[in-house]
């Protein structure tokens, strides 16, 4: 494990200026980023503890929600408004972790988690590009059932591990960010990134940027939503497919609908091809099958994970089948 400091910011200005320092990263709950630490994955030597600076979740003008960064998620998940409002989001969190890991982590850490590849964790004996750029990927031929089928590259077929995000990018949330150059905000969609033949980048964050707060819109349809996780077992474990989905009908035809997909590629995946094939048709199970197979119609499956655009397809047709029956348990 690589030696470091530690400093806990007393505001945002603070945090920049310790975060532009050479090898620092900031420091939610640490259960992610200590493991990558201890499992010389990481390399910092100077971690910022910023988990004080935002931790308030309170509602925006707009009839939405502003939750900071260093709300823990156990909270996120209990808040009342998030349950009545957007229980997709609570559902995802509980879904994500066990209890002592929720009361440790925060909604700015779980953005910026970083994949459970098999691979990328062997230091000792694994090519990893995510882990050491240019050294090749043995994921590609090794054992694949955790794997991307969307939006993979040769250089990289890692997944995205986080739930919440999942239902993030359903809901369309905004993600405010501040740095060097000032405050900006990114559309959920736009923060993480497929690989390419960068995979190291998870993101577009500029070094030293720091997440300071996650904004939900208004968004009616969300209050009729759900989340629903596949995984090997029932305690806690990582998706192999989940689904955060909203459906809004008008009669039995769809008026609205938000799918998002986890467990499927080196992001959370929006399913935009499903939505727009299901806005204004019938809500009937042929109609969601035929929408999923759409979405993975560019699938690309490796040797152990040839079952996950099935799988997708039946998780998809029985979310989407419970929300027009108007249950969403």
């Amino acid at each position: 494990m690589t030696p470091f400091s530690y400093a806990r910011a007393t505001d945002t200005a603070e945090a920049l200026r310790m975060g532009a320092e050479p090898n620092a990263a900031y420091l939610g709950g640490g259960t992610n980023l200590v493991d990558l630490l201890r499992e010389t994955v990481a390399h910092s030597e100077r971690l910022v503890d910023v988990t004080a600076l935002s931790d308030a979740i309170t509602e925006t003008d707009g009839g939405g929600l502003l939750i900071g960064a260093g709300v823990r998620n156990t909270a996120l998940a209990e808040h009342r408004a998030v349950r009545t409002r957007y229980p997709m989001l609570s559902r995802a969190i509980l879904a994500g972790a066990s209890a002592q890991i929720r009361n440790m982590a925060t909604v700015g850490g779980n953005l910026l988690q970083r994949t459970r590849c098999t691979y990328f964790y062997d230091t000792a004996g694994s090519r990893c590009n995510k882990r050491a750029p240019g050294t090749g990927c043995d994921a590609r031929d090794g054992f694949t059932r955790i794997h991307a089928v969307l939006g993979a590259s040769e250089a990289c077929v890692a997944t995205h591990p986080s739930d919440m995000c999942v239902a993030l990018a359903a809901l369309d949330a905004v993600v405010h960010v501040e740095g060097a150059g000032g405050a900006r905000k990114l559309p959920f969609g736009e923060l993480h990134r497929l690989p390419g033949d960068r995979p190291e980048r998870d993101t577009v964050l500029a070094p030293g940027e720091l997440i300071t707060a996650v904004e939900l819109p208004a968004l009616p349809i969300a209050a009729h939503s759900t989340y629903r996780k596949v995984r090997d077992r029932a305690s806690y474990a990582f998706a192999l497919i989940s689904v955060a989905a909203a459906l809004e009908l008008d009669g039995d035809h769809i008026a609205d609908v938000r799918i998002a997909f986890g467990g499927v590629a080196h992001k959370p995946w929006r399913a935009t091809r499903a939505e727009d094939a299901l806005r204004g048709g019938a809500a009937t199970e042929a109609a969601f099958r035929a929408a999923a197979t759409r979405e993975f119609a560019d699938a690309q499956v490796l040797r152990d994970n040839a079952f996950k655009p099935a799988l997708a397809t039946r998780t998809l047709v029985a979310v989407l089948s419970q929300l027009a029956q108007g249950e969403m348990a």
